[in-house]
């Protein structure tokens, strides 16, 4: 499996005082030098607390195109993608308006007319490789079908990246892909990722409704991403809506599912970011929860998925 790095970092700074309000509030009336923590400082202006968006995420996405200044494939290099043992290899139409085909591996199931519960799960890393789809056994062992796609630019397909904003469009192209299949329950369509994975599922269930969503180590502030891995910047980093497109955070109130957040024992505490999430989200009324199991930001995710299965089962219970 591909080294899936984590995508959230923790800020040991403290808020200075800042009211609960303000934190669920955002940064609205700071000027840009009070919103860069001091031993923070970055090539882009940094937030100190990412702002509060009031429009709903998937309407944002419809006035917004990402600004890429560099185009070119993924910043993971990787083999071109074969059909892991126990899965069947689909295209599904990807990229603005279908306009990229792309690859995705999927259980295979014969329809019947009992309908099928579904998840479409996103991988960690910025490649797709065998490793990946052995982490979905479970899921198909517990009657689910499961599928897992690739996404633009990725071990050699076409497509720019662009750091989880185009990506997210793929996302939503694979999840219509999927649940449009004969036989699959719409009522029990779920989605879980893990990594960056889990970033672009957050995005994803802010942008259409799901039964039920779970995020596995899942970064929510872009600007903390790339400040850790600016090299993979392809956008205009002077914009800092660049940055709150790519940033759960700013638009928590926005999930339109239940939500479980998990994480590794071993890997970086929750940092404030991610309480500000369930915060926000919890205020507009969602139902958020956040959970630890044991293990590393690797080793986590067979344990991740199966408690990701009785998470949806108990939703749709």
């Amino acid at each position: 499996m591909a080294d899936d790095r984590i995508s959230s970092i923790s800020d040991n700074s403290e808020n200075g005082g800042l009211t609960r309000r303000a934190l669920l509030a955002g940064t609205a009336g700071l000027s840009a030098a009070a919103m860069l923590p001091a031993s923070a400082r970055a090539d882009f202006p940094v937030p100190a607390i990412p702002p509060l968006e009031r429009e709903d995420y998937a309407d944002a996405r419809r006035r917004f195109r990402t600004n890429l200044i560099s185009k070119g494939p993924s910043p993971e290099k990787a083999p071109p993608l074969d059909t892991p043992a126990g899965s069947k290899r689909v295209l599904y139409r990807g990229g603005p308006h279908g306009s990229i085909e792309l690859i995705a591996w999927i259980s295979p199931y014969e329809p019947s007319s009992k309908l099928k519960p579904a998840v479409l799960f996103l991988h960690g890393g910025n490649a797709t490789g065998d490793g990946h789809w052995e982490l979905m056994k479970p899921y198909a062992d517990a009657g689910f079908v499961v599928m897992l796609p690739s996404f633009r630019g990725e071990n050699g397909q076409a497509g720019n990246y662009s750091g989880f904003y185009d990506e997210t469009t793929d996302v939503l192209a694979a999840a219509t892909y999927l649940e449009s299949l004969p036989g699959i329950d719409r009522n029990r369509f779920f989605l879980a990722g893990h990594s960056n994975g889990g970033t672009l599922a957050l995005l994803a269930a802010m942008s259409r409704k799901f039964r039920a969503a779970v995020p596995i180590s899942a970064g929510v502030d872009a600007w903390r991403y790339f400040r850790r891995y600016s090299g993979e910047i392809r956008f205009d980093e002077s914009d800092p809506k660049e940055f709150i497109m790519r940033s759960s955070v700013c638009f928590a109130p926005s999930l339109k599912c239940p939500t479980l957040l998990l994480r590794g024992t071993e890997e970086r505490p929750f940092d404030k970011d991610h309480q500000l999430l369930m915060d926000r989200a919890r205020s507009a009324g969602v139902s958020i929860e956040a959970r630890t199991l044991p293990g590393t930001h690797n080793g986590v995710v067979p344990g991740a998925v199966a408690e990701s299965i009785r998470f949806f089962n108990r939703i749709a219970a």
